[in-house]
């Protein structure tokens, strides 16, 4: 992981996992915050009619068995048939006044029999941790651990299902008014590893800076606009003085008219990778949608740009998806995370149909369906016949909610895939059928909630 010290001035911020570590720039950005925040916290008090402040402590514990054979999630994969059951127990603390937000989320993950131990404690850390002064009715600043959830989820996710979640660490402007927008600086730093990183919300970024610019905008009652501009800034493995940048520019327009909706999202990145190549690649994801009375269906594809074969050794056209989640859009098998890795820098295009069904109140049915294709040949001579087609894949899901507090979901996938997923790594024979399944139970009570409004 990149190292975070600048100079023999540390600050300590307590955001690690289990460890403290050291970093100064912040401090050119946290004491200036800080003191305006105060300050516009006392003059707000002054100002307004009622002081209103609320406490509330919530608790989640998710369990989640999970089987799978015959598919890789990793080129490492050996143990095959895998079933392991995995938990989080997490607390979420929220503290609210008229101007000032408090905010944690601390959680423990653990894993029983998976990597040979029955039993063991995969990581103990926050998820979230931040504080968030009002400067203004309409701008706040948030400060600390935070989760970006934007648009989609496509560019940036707070992967709500993975156990641990994502996380950046850093500062964030918001703006909310007639334009939504917010700005995001945000770092890494030398992450503890004591506890795995693998169940960690922080420790997989690679950026010694990341810089994202999001704004969204309803343009009238049946166009939105959303824009999503990022800087990424790395240090280079061989020179950690050394740095080099990815910028990633693009966003939505979406329409709404009468229960039909369409879309199209749209993004460009350029800039270096660490090989030193120039990075000149795209992102197009159409979509559209229809909603019924119980039923709705969506129809879309992803198209992810990659290397051709006459392609110039200086320059790669494999675009990267950043820091969102794949499995809402390619499969629940996730058998293409990890970009341009996954597909052998060939790129990726994948039609997709989803279809959810409302049974009753508590009970929903989803199928989904994607075709995959490499956006260019996979090449081995004499092994693999020339051609894209990679394969398909089929995921079925119950979602079933007896009670408020209680989430009870079930899914089963299986993917029909073509012999050129074995040279992807991804499956160890295409004459089997991978599958997938797992039984996940969520129960998230309230535990505490405070409330209190005083004349000021």
């Amino acid at each position: 992981m990149v190292d975070g010290q600048f100079d023999d001035r540390p600050l300590t911020i307590g955001f690690s996992d289990r460890s403290s570590q050291t970093f100064t720039p912040v401090r050119y950005f946290l004491f200036p915050v800080l003191f305006l925040a105060l300050a516009n916290h006392t003059s707000f008090s002054q100002t307004a009619d009622s002081l209103k402040r609320e406490l509330t402590v919530d608790f989640e514990m998710r369990p989640r068995a999970e089987f799978r054979d015959n598919f890789m999630l990793a080129a490492s994969d050996s143990v095959m048939p895998e079933f392991f059951v995995s938990q989080r127990n997490r607390f979420d603390i929220t503290y609210t006044s008229n101007r000032f937000k408090f905010h944690a989320s601390p959680q423990e993950i653990h894993v029983w029999g998976k990597s040979g131990s029955f039993s063991r404690v995969g990581n103990i850390n926050a998820f979230e941790l931040y504080i968030e002064p009002h400067l203004t009715r309409h701008l706040s600043v948030r400060i600390g651990r935070q989760a970006l959830s934007l648009d989609n989820g496509r560019i940036f996710s707070a992967a709500p299902w993975s156990q641990q979640s994502r996380a950046h660490e850093g500062i964030r402007l918001l703006f909310n008014k007639k334009v939504n927008t917010d700005l995001t600086i945000a770092f890494t730093r030398p992450y503890g590893k004591r506890f795995d990183a693998a169940y960690s919300p922080v420790a997989s970024h690679q950026y010694k800076f990341l810089f994202v610019h999001h704004l969204k905008h309803q343009l009238n009652k049946h166009f939105a606009l959303t824009t999503i501009n990022t800087l990424e800034v790395f240090e280079k493995s061989i020179a950690p003085t050394q740095h080099y940048q990815r910028i990633t520019n693009g966003g939505r327009l979406e329409f709404t008219h009468s229960g039909l909706y369409a879309t199209v999202n749209a993004y460009y990145q350029y800039g270096r990778n660490a090989a030193e190549k120039k990075i000149r690649a795209y992102y197009i994801q159409p979509e559209i949608s229809a909603g019924f009375e119980k039923m709705t269906v969506r129809l879309g594809a992803e198209v992810l740009s990659g290397n051709k074969a006459t392609i110039r050794p200086d320059v790669t056209n494999s675009f990267v998806p950043l820091y969102g989640v794949a499995w809402k859009f390619m499969g629940n098998m996730n058998l293409f995370t990890r970009f341009p890795a996954d597909v052998n820098d060939k790129g990726l295009m994948n039609p997709y149909l989803f279809a959810l069904y409302q049974v009753s109140k508590k009970l929903s049915l989803r199928a989904d369906a994607h075709l995959f294709y490499s956006q260019y040949p996979l090449e081995e001579p004499g092994k693999y016949p020339k051609g894209r087609y990679l394969g398909f894949e089929s995921d079925i899901s119950l979602n079933f909610k007896p009670i408020k507090q209680v989430e009870i979901i079930y899914g089963f996938s299986s993917t029909w895939a073509a012999e050129r997923m074995e040279l992807l790594k991804k499956v160890p024979d295409s004459d089997k059928i991978p599958v997938w399944s797992y039984l996940m139970i969520s129960f998230r009570p309230r535990l505490l909630r405070l409330a209190k409004t005083t004349l000021d």
